[in-house]
């Protein structure tokens, strides 16, 4: 779903069928999901946790809002964040690996983004969020999105984009 078209992000409902479709795929292939959040906040992990039977496929979900604990808690290297900023490609994807190394999970998902009112500039304006997932495998995918409306609408569909994001990852699908 393009949220960045249509401007509506995802109801409450519209989160809990994700979530249970990511916890039917991952309980199916026998494997177990992380997530590393940042401008959601622990969002993500607790639609997934709201699943009855997530902790057969839910490992743990780690808050990283601010730099020190993206290198803290993750290994995010301080010279990416210095160089790039914590809403990058760079370090979603060092989130992503750094949330999979760390856990034993099969599945990560990371995100860092502005969900605004304030904290944009020219360069990263509010709305826009870097996702990452990455697989045991050794797969990682990066991507941005830019999501209209205020700071709940931003934070939503990036929930949702990531929720999504994991579906396509377990079908070897690029997002």
């Amino acid at each position: 779903m393009d949220y960045t078209v249509s401007g509506n992000a995802p109801d409450e409902s519209r989160l809990a069928v994700l979530a249970e479709a990511v916890g039917a795929a991952l309980a199916e292939s026998r494997q177990v999901l992380t997530t590393a959040e940042s401008c959601t906040g622990g969002w993500i992990a607790k639609t997934v946790t709201d699943v009855a039977g997530s902790s057969g496929w839910f490992r743990r979900g780690v808050v990283t809002y601010s730099d020190d604990a993206k290198s803290e808690l993750l290994g995010v290297p301080p010279e990416q964040l210095a160089r790039f900023g914590a809403v990058s490609e760079e370090v979603v994807r060092a989130m992503a690996e750094g949330a999979l190394a760390r856990s034993g999970a099969d599945v990560a998902v990371a995100v860092s983004g502005v969900a605004g009112p304030d904290g944009g500039s020219d360069a990263k304006p509010v709305g826009l969020v870097w996702f990452g997932w990455a697989l045991r495998s050794g797969f990682v995918i990066s991507r941005p999105e830019r999501f209209p409306g205020g700071r709940e609408d931003v934070r939503r569909a990036s929930v949702a984009v990531a929720l999504e994001g994991v579906l396509r990852q377990m079908r070897r699908e690029i997002p």
